[in-house]
């Protein structure tokens, strides 16, 4: 199994990431469990990552008005 180069630079934001992820999953259907998710095909993946970077662009923009 190769080790993940994703590295959190704020060891404390970990939990609040795996969180984010969930509830990104959830809003794009994708059944994502906690560990290892290695039944997910590519495509469900960059759903849940599409989804993540969509409400993080969607949050700066309302920081930003």
């Amino acid at each position: 199994m190769a080790k993940s180069s994703n590295k959190i630079n704020i060891p404390e934001a970990r939990a609040a990431m795996d969180k984010f992820k969930m509830e990104a999953a959830n809003e794009v259907g994708v059944d994502l469990k906690d560990g290892y998710n290695g039944h997910l095909t590519s495509r469900e993946a960059g759903s849940v990552g599409g989804q993540m970077v969509k409400k993080m662009i969607e949050d700066y923009e309302q920081k930003i008005k």
